[in-house]
């Protein structure tokens, strides 16, 4: 990979990952008080209007990547402009960077966030309701805040979640499994317990690159995709495409980013020091199977048509291929922290982009499984945005989203979460909540874009941890 492409790459995933988000603006800060700090080596941020309405936001971040950077000031929101409206209409705001910053640091956000609340009550004084929110990754330490805590949240906000992020790591080894199988079977390339995390990550990367400059390489990385069940829409600013080459390219951005780079050997070494071995596995996967329950199952066979490539051998190849075995205290490790149960111990809103590639939208279909097995389906409202990109909302979406939750909250019913009320209070809040980032934009570019709630049902998500 050239220098500037791999910049390109960090960037792209910096963003993609919630790293570029920037905070709100220090004007008219004698309107509220803003408390910093450290407890137990995690730093926090709090901010208090002196005309507090009593409600508490707890924010969760998403994962940050030491090599792509973090905010100047630690997110209160998932965007700036809500931060904003929120402390000018009385609400407080906590969050915690959690200790070390970087990386899948759920089981340290588990208890930072805790030691917050805990402070913020000692020292600021007890909400007469808190609510918490988060996206990506922060979207199941939210959850999981709540079902560890029952009692301590009134109500949860979880924003383009993994709320099965061991199931995306199995997602995610099936997809660079299919690649190196098809694309370069005796390479030497670890895609588990990497013995050189990099060699690895630049030898996989190359391959791809070299696949995507004929139209049967092409074909392969969309078999690897519709494994993952990863949508062929990435670009927040532009249309979802129609055309299949512009479906396989857009798709091909979020294999080439979102999982070789954020879920590849290079990132293998973080999560499997924190689980304590490799937790993930393909033992057992039928992935014929697995691709006849994929909504992208009619662009691959377009593909391996285009590309004059014989599916069905492919298949075989994958069927033939020595598996990969989880080493079981790992994976204990990723099923006790990363994994929501779904029990929703106060009112739950969910909301996805459906042009998700980074966190799939079946992953919020799943949620909603549990919620019925394990849960109130009463207590759980799930919302979408048509829209392509990972946590690519605007704020007026976010807001509205809120303040829905917080009427629940308050009335002990769900107001109308119909799509068309949804934007129609998104667009009344007006054109300065619009923004929306092109996380695929290496500058983080911004576009305003109309608030599009939608109606959508997710494809199923491609390996359940349950």
């Amino acid at each position: 990979m050239t220098t500037s492409r791999r910049t390109l790459v960090t960037v792209l995933v910096a963003v993609l990952l919630g790293a570029l988000f920037t905070a709100a603006p220090a004007a008219a800060e004698e309107r509220w008080h803003t408390h910093e700090g450290t407890i137990d080596g995690a730093d926090y941020l709090v901010k208090v209007p002196k005309r507090w309405n009593g409600t508490l936001v707890l924010y969760s971040h998403g994962l940050y990547v030491k090599d792509g950077g973090k905010p100047a000031q630690i997110m209160l929101a998932t965007r700036p402009e809500t931060e904003r409206w929120l402390l000018e209409q009385g609400y407080a705001l906590a969050a915690s960077n959690y200790k070390g910053t970087f990386g899948h640091a759920i089981e340290e956000a588990l208890t930072d966030q805790i030691a917050l609340l805990d402070w913020f009550e000692a020292n600021v004084g007890k909400p007469r309701r808190t609510v918490t929110s988060g996206m990506s990754m922060g979207a199941v330490i939210s959850l999981k805040l709540a079902e560890n805590n029952p009692g301590r949240f009134d109500g949860v906000l979880a924003q383009c979640g993994e709320y099965d992020a061991n199931g995306t790591w199995n997602s995610a080894l099936d997809m660079l499994f299919t690649l190196k199988t098809l694309l370069a079977p005796d390479a030497d390339i670890d895609l588990v317990r990497p013995r050189d995390p990099q060699a690895s990550k630049a030898a996989l990367e190359a391959v791809v690159a070299e696949a995507q400059k004929t139209d049967a390489g092409r074909a392969r990385i969309a078999l690897a995709g519709a494994l993952g069940t990863v949508p062929g829409w990435a670009l927040a600013h532009e249309p979802e495409p129609t055309a299949p080459a512009d479906r396989l390219a857009q798709q091909a951005m979020w294999v080439a980013v979102a999982y070789l780079y954020g879920y590849g050997p290079g990132a293998r070494a973080e999560i499997e020091r924190r689980a304590g071995g490799n937790p993930s596995s393909n033992t057992g996967v039928d992935y014929r199977r697995q691709l006849a329950r994929s909504t992208g199952l009619d662009l691959v066979r377009q593909a391996y048509r285009t590309g004059g490539v014989n599916l069905e051998a492919d298949l075989d190849r994958l069927a033939a291929a020595p598996r990969i075995s989880a080493d079981p205290e790992a994976e204990a490790y990723m099923r006790h922290y990363t994994v929501a149960r779904g029990t929703t111990p106060s009112p739950v809103l969910t909301t996805h982009t459906t042009g998700d590639g980074g966190a799939v939208a079946g992953q919020a279909r799943w949620y909603g499984d549990q919620v019925r097995h394990n849960g109130d389906p009463a207590l759980l409202r799930q919302t979408y945005v048509s829209r392509g990109g990972h946590c690519s909302f605007n704020a007026a979406e976010e807001i509205v989203l809120l303040r829905t939750l917080l009427s629940r909250v308050d009335t002990g019913r769900w107001p109308s979460t119909d799509p068309r009320r949804l934007t129609a209070a998104a667009i009344d809040l007006g054109p300065e909540y619009r923004l929306v980032p092109e996380l695929f934009d290496p500058m983080g570019k911004e576009k305003a874009m109309e608030p599009l709630f939608t109606r959508f049902t997710p494809p199923l998500h491609p390996r359940p941890s349950r």
